[in-house]
């Protein structure tokens, strides 16, 4: 059984950031993904608390966090750096799914000792060739409007998101940017890395453009263990949205496969 979580807010530069704690263990942090809130990672982060110490919280604009004037990149990875100044206890395991895959990659990169190791959810991958073409930005951009009207029945719920589809779009692409160069950052990491990816990360429709778009995914973590030999990864038959389909597999896959390592680190 887990402890009662404890709430909390971190401020700073402006924004509020609504973070969570509990469980009992080694300490983990999960960094939810874009357009993904505490409330959505309820089952996943429950699960953890079983056997960790999870600290968890909302990116600015998502969940019980407070709006901001910026949602780049560059802001969200400033939220979890924020997290990370915050906690009490040291080197935490640090999880991430998508966009807080990337931010973990470079706030370890960023942070030599910070982390006792990453555990990678469906993102920070090298893909050798670009998800987003000019060709596909009218479609993307017709997702992102249809993405508002989805949302909108979670507005002022733990589970609302208050980016715009321009927002969306625009971080969109800073991701296919910085996930271009981001072989580098793993150049800096010398913790223990396991990547859980979906094996069906665009879907499993069997139009040409799907089945491209799931062997770049696949190429992509291919090119990574090339590079980073000791990477360890593990797929799921499962699309991007693992974190709520697979969530016990994906705590066994943490629990059975890092905490061994990181214990040793700590």
């Amino acid at each position: 059984m887990t402890t009662k979580a404890s709430q909390s807010e971190v401020h700073h530069n402006g924004v509020t950031i609504s973070v969570s704690r509990g469980g009992q263990g080694q300490p983990l942090v999960l960094c939810p993904g874009l357009l993904t809130t505490q409330a959505d990672l309820h089952e996943l982060t429950d699960l953890l608390r079983r056997d960790y110490d999870v600290t968890t919280f909302d990116l600015r604009g998502h969940g019980l966090s407070s709006p901001a004037d910026e949602y780049t990149f560059e802001a969200f990875l400033s939220d979890l750096d924020a997290v990370m100044t915050a906690l009490e206890h040291r080197s935490p395991l640090l999880v991430g799914h998508s966009l807080g895959a990337d931010l973990a990659v470079h706030y370890a990169a960023e942070h030599p000792g910070a982390v006792a190791g990453l555990v990678l959810v469906d993102g920070a991958n090298p893909t050798p060739e670009p998800f987003l073409t000019d060709a596909d930005l009218p479609d993307f951009h017709a997702m992102a409007e249809g993405l508002q009207h989805e949302l909108e029945p979670a507005k002022n719920t733990p589970h609302q998101i208050l980016l715009t589809p321009h927002d969306f779009l625009y971080l969109n692409l800073q991701i296919e940017a910085i996930r271009s160069s981001i072989l580098d950052r793993y150049q800096k990491i010398d913790h223990p890395i396991h990547m859980i990816m979906s094996t069906s990360m665009a879907g499993t429709s069997d139009d040409a453009r799907t089945r491209w778009r799931n062997q770049n995914w696949r190429a992509g973590i291919d090119r990574l263990v090339r590079e980073r030999p000791h990477v360890t990864t593990s797929w799921l038959d499962a699309d991007h949205r693992l974190v709520l389909t697979h969530a016990p597999q994906i705590a066994r896959l943490i629990h059975d496969t890092q905490t061994p390592r990181t214990l040793d680190r700590c």
